[in-house]
């Protein structure tokens, strides 16, 4: 007969709630019923987490190997690296080259430098001023080579115009009589002109 007032409603929870004290029996089978009832709960908010983060695994997977496949980050493929060329020195003249006239700028260059070589004075010219005026018509590969020189021990040299033994292209060698030999002047021709590239005592 169905329930139709709280009265009637509340009779029945008590011989619901009293069911179980009633024996042993049915205290223990409600106690496993219970038991059995938490454990099923259990189980299903496991598989339901489970189920939760394992989706999100494989989303994370993916993006993480589109990042890693996007252009430009091959896996294995070293980047490509653009050198710039270091910049080099002067190169020295060719020991044989194609033979040419002398050029009077070459004469000049030579002169002046020979000149200049053998103008220094002891107690009267200073090594400051004897390698200024050689600078301008000395090689930048040349110059170190004078600074480390003392100008004391400079060869003097006789008082005549240098002379042409070798002429190329691109280098001239001259000849400058000195007092116990002579003086070998190689002139170069480089970006900036002119200039003496090396010497030698010769004799």
């Amino acid at each position: 007969m169905p329930i139709r007032t709280n009265r009637g409603r509340a009779a029945v929870y008590r011989r619901l709630w009293g069911w179980p004290l009633r024996s042993p029996r049915h205290l223990g089978a409600a106690i496993v019923g219970f038991a059995a009832a938490v454990i099923a709960i259990s189980v299903l908010l496991d598989n339901a987490v489970g189920a939760r983060g394992g989706g999100a695994g494989p989303a994370t997977t993916t993006a993480s190997t589109t990042v890693a496949s996007g252009p430009g980050n091959q896996v294995g493929v070293l980047p490509t690296v653009t050198s710039t060329p270091l910049p080099t020195k002067a190169p020295s003249p060719t020991p044989a080259g194609t033979s040419a006239p002398v050029d009077p700028n070459a004469l000049l260059v030579a002169d002046m430098w020979v000149d200049a070589f053998g103008d220094f004075e002891p107690g009267r010219t200073t090594k400051e001023k004897w390698l200024e005026e050689l600078r301008p018509y000395t090689s930048n590969e040349l110059f170190p080579r004078l600074e480390s020189i003392d100008p004391v021990n400079v060869p003097v040299v006789i008082d005549q115009p240098v002379k042409a033994v070798r002429s190329f292209t691109d280098s001239v060698e001259f000849e400058a009589p000195l007092e116990d030999g002579k003086l070998v002047v190689t002139v170069a021709k480089l970006p900036e002109g002119w200039r003496v590239h090396e010497y030698d005592k010769v004799g």
